[in-house]
């Protein structure tokens, strides 16, 4: 039966791998990959031999409806990120929608995804809390920045290294100098480091030691 399965992958410790990710890896016909050269190593460890092609941000759009035929005719695909859950800020969207459109079975397994780890580890409210992802790199970023500081749910956004500095200067622009931040990186890798404080403090921290690795930004809401 066709079916496209969303498959978790760790997001650094390769013991977060489930036995039914796996398992499911090594049945279907075919695993659509962000990077097949990151996703390699990692069917290389667990030795799973499953055919893998090329499915990113770049070409997502052009092959959808090319997958989707596959899929009608009886293939079974799974889809994997680079790390984490596919969908969540990676590829994955666009293919899970229009399988749906067309009927399609879809299933997401659970496992790792980075935000969950940074968002406990903060302290702050979990109860309520919005994904913001990737803010705008520059159209609609202070527009965006604007709303979310009237925002009381806990915000969570990822960013880059190279951008930290810049994010967290805008934190403190839009959100004044005490709002509460906690930054979470290299989760379940060796060098795991959360950092908690205002956002002045956290923006002196990081200005003074500069961040390597994936990084998750936590944000107390508007009291």
């Amino acid at each position: 039966m066709s079916k496209l399965y969303l498959v978790p992958t760790p997001i650094g410790n390769l013991e977060d791998m489930t036995f039914r990710a796996i398992k499911v890896l090594k049945e279907v016909d075919t695993i659509l990959a962000e990077d097949t050269r990151t996703s390699g190593k990692l069917l290389k460890h667990f030795e799973i031999n499953t055919p893998m092609m090329s499915h990113h941000m770049h070409n997502e759009h052009k092959t959808v409806d090319a997958l989707v035929q596959r899929l009608q005719s009886g293939e079974t695909f799974a889809l994997i990120s680079d790390a984490g859950t596919p969908a969540i800020s990676d590829p994955g969207f666009l293919l899970t929608r229009a399988c749906v459109q067309n009927n399609i079975e879809v299933e997401c397994l659970p496992g790792a995804t980075a935000f969950v780890p940074a968002l406990v580890n903060s302290g702050f409210p979990n109860d309520k809390f919005v994904f913001e992802g990737f803010l705008p790199v520059k159209k609609g970023r202070q527009t965006r920045l604007k709303i979310l500081a009237e925002e009381t749910r806990t915000m969570i956004f990822y960013e880059s290294p190279h951008k930290l500095l810049k994010t967290l200067a805008h934190f403190v622009e839009y959100f004044g100098d005490d709002r509460g931040v906690s930054v979470s990186r290299e989760l379940s890798k060796m060098f795991e480091e959360t950092k908690r404080g205002t956002a002045q403090e956290v923006l002196d921290y990081y200005t003074q030691k500069p961040a390597k690795g994936e990084i998750v930004i936590v944000v107390e809401g508007k009291k």
